[in-house]
């Protein structure tokens, strides 16, 4: 039985469709979310959306965010949403290192917040790309 996925940001609806699963980085770990789910209002941290669709997993990179489950249907507000086929791989891995070089030359508390800030954030796009196109990282089965 499918549930509906709405995942929108202050830009743009990311995805509105039926989806089969709904695994998203919650605030206390990783939840997974199938229909008739219990009523839930979470934040969401940046991290990894997996969307199982008809056997399929589409991942997404997100930044974090909120999620709300009704039985019928989950709602994710998130601060960025992008497919993992809308990441550009070389950018994404240009930001890495530019955070990198951010962490090894901070001068201040708040310069090494904002980078590990934009180095999760890096990773988890490159994580994601690399799962659209099944390189290292990516899902083969259908559990986490």
């Amino acid at each position: 039985m499918p549930i509906h996925l709405e995942i929108v940001t202050a830009e743009r609806t990311v995805l509105s469709d039926d989806v089969d699963q709904v695994n998203a980085p919650g605030s206390a770990g990783q939840m997974g979310v199938l229909a008739r789910h219990e009523p839930l209002l979470t934040s969401l941290v940046p991290g990894e959306l997996i969307i199982i669709k008809g056997g399929e997993r589409i991942p997404f990179a997100i930044s974090g965010g909120f999620m709300e489950v009704l039985p019928d249907r989950v709602t994710i507000l998130a601060d960025t949403a992008e497919r993992g086929d809308e990441i550009d791989e070389e950018r994404a891995e240009a930001a890495r290192r530019s955070a990198e070089e951010l962490l090894r030359n901070r001068h201040s508390e708040q310069d090494m917040i904002l980078a590990e800030a934009q180095l999760r954030r890096a990773m988890v796009r490159l994580r994601v790309a690399r799962l659209r196109r099944g390189g290292r990282g990516g899902y083969s089965r259908d559990e986490d």
